[in-house]
């Protein structure tokens, strides 16, 4: 019986499955690429305006991406591992 026990000691399962962390991965990448959307429009001289901090992309593009990059997480993590038995 102690043989039975330490192998079943040595199995862990884990709460998510190698494809969930994968997933994970990418949302988080989209993430990243979300923020870096919204990086640049600055300018040296504070006494400056510079107007290209209200364009498209750093307004509307890069916000969508990064909720679509939490909610891919979300899905990411809900999503049932597939049983390999």
């Amino acid at each position: 019986m102690k043989k039975e026990n330490k192998e079943e000691v040595k199995k862990v399962d884990f709460a998510l499955g190698k494809e969930n962390y994968r997933l994970l991965l990418i949302g988080v990448i989209i993430i990243i690429i979300g923020f870096v959307l919204m990086t640049g429009g600055a300018v040296n001289d504070p006494n400056k305006f510079n107007p290209e901090i209200f364009s498209f992309r750093r307004i509307t593009l890069a916000p969508i991406v990064v909720l679509f990059g939490f909610i891919f997480e979300i899905w990411a993590i809900m999503k049932k591992p597939k049983n390999n038995n």
